[in-house]
């Protein structure tokens, strides 16, 4: 569970959603340089997971809408204070070693 909740998009994705329901497009356009497959692949996990409800309105063309659950609403406090830590100590933060960012680039943990 940790690993979803401490993964980039969907911290930033449970964050956008705070501010009510929202389309795929308005997702995408707020979490700048998010893919469509990467943001859909993170939405579907959260819907997963009980974080997001998705819910499809029937119309030309289809609307599809994101919201927070109740469960998404209790997590979006704790993630929003850990966004604002990492921001705040933005400067006291060294920058990943040359092992480290390679992991991170292929896709890998982090060794620590």
């Amino acid at each position: 569970m940790l690993d979803l909740l401490a993964n980039k998009w969907a911290a930033l994705a449970i964050g956008a959603l705070e501010e009510g329901p929202q389309r795929f497009g308005a997702l995408q356009r707020r979490l700048q340089g998010v893919s469509p497959k990467v943001l859909t692949s993170t939405l579907r996990r959260l819907e997963d997971h009980g974080f997001v409800d998705r819910t499809v309105y029937p119309a030309v063309p289809l609307h599809v809408e994101y919201a927070l659950t109740a469960l998404g609403v209790s997590v979006a406090e704790p993630l929003g204070q850990v966004r604002a830590w990492v921001e705040n100590h933005l400067d006291e933060i060294g920058s990943p070693g040359p092992e480290e960012a390679a992991c991170v680039t292929a896709g890998g943990d982090s060794p620590h």
